[in-house]
């Protein structure tokens, strides 16, 4: 601590975290919406936070590609997840054992889901409440498992993320979470859009 003029100034203490992401949706030449989310949000975030390490916990043999700097370790925790009889082994089995042999100080899950086993802080991202408003849009057992479990997971949640005011308003109103617990980041553009010429 120094004295300056009656003032502290404190030299900045570099504070390192061990992040855990859920990044099962980062398939190689099948990115869908949220794979392009993930892709998009933490590729850009490892390469801004160098004094971080991110541990990148895959569900499957992973492609090198999605290892975007020398601070992500990559993870691979078996089953692949594609079920939701798998989802639920995943998130409630197989990920709170890996989280606890990694440690992390947060664990983020960037697609709807959460691990109500695993005893790290979290944040999740909820994109939208679509299986609600629109249940005829997704087959039966899917639609029964976000039901029962995404209010589960947004309650368990340290933090949520949500992409819009409309649907932090929504997960208030359809799940009562405190509005003080949902953040709003707006989703970006790709670089492929940009504008054309008339």
């Amino acid at each position: 601590m120094i004295m300056v003029k009656n003032s502290y100034i404190c030299p900045k203490t570099k504070i390192t975290l061990k992040i855990a992401v859920n990044t099962r949706l980062l398939l190689k030449n099948k990115l869908e919406g949220i794979g392009w989310f993930i892709y998009e949000t933490f590729s850009r975030m490892v390469k801004a936070h160098p004094e971080h390490t991110f541990y990148f916990l895959f569900d499957r043999p992973y492609d090198s590609s999605f290892v975007f700097e020398d601070n992500v370790i990559p993870v691979v925790v078996p089953p692949p997840a594609r079920h939701p009889v798998l989802h639920y082994w995943w998130f409630e089995h197989a990920l709170p054992k890996a989280l606890k042999r990694i440690q992390p100080d947060i664990f983020i899950s960037p697609d709807t889901y959460n691990s109500l086993s695993s005893p790290f802080k979290s944040l999740m991202v909820i994109h939208d409440l679509n299986f609600v408003h629109h249940p005829e849009m997704m087959p039966w057992l899917p639609r029964k498992y976000y039901n029962h479990f995404t209010p589960r997971y947004a309650e368990k949640a340290d933090r949520i993320l949500t992409v819009s005011e409309f649907t932090k308003k929504d997960i208030v109103k359809q799940y009562a979470i405190d509005p003080a617990k949902i953040d709003v980041a707006y989703n970006g553009a790709n670089s492929l859009y940009t504008p054309i010429p008339e």
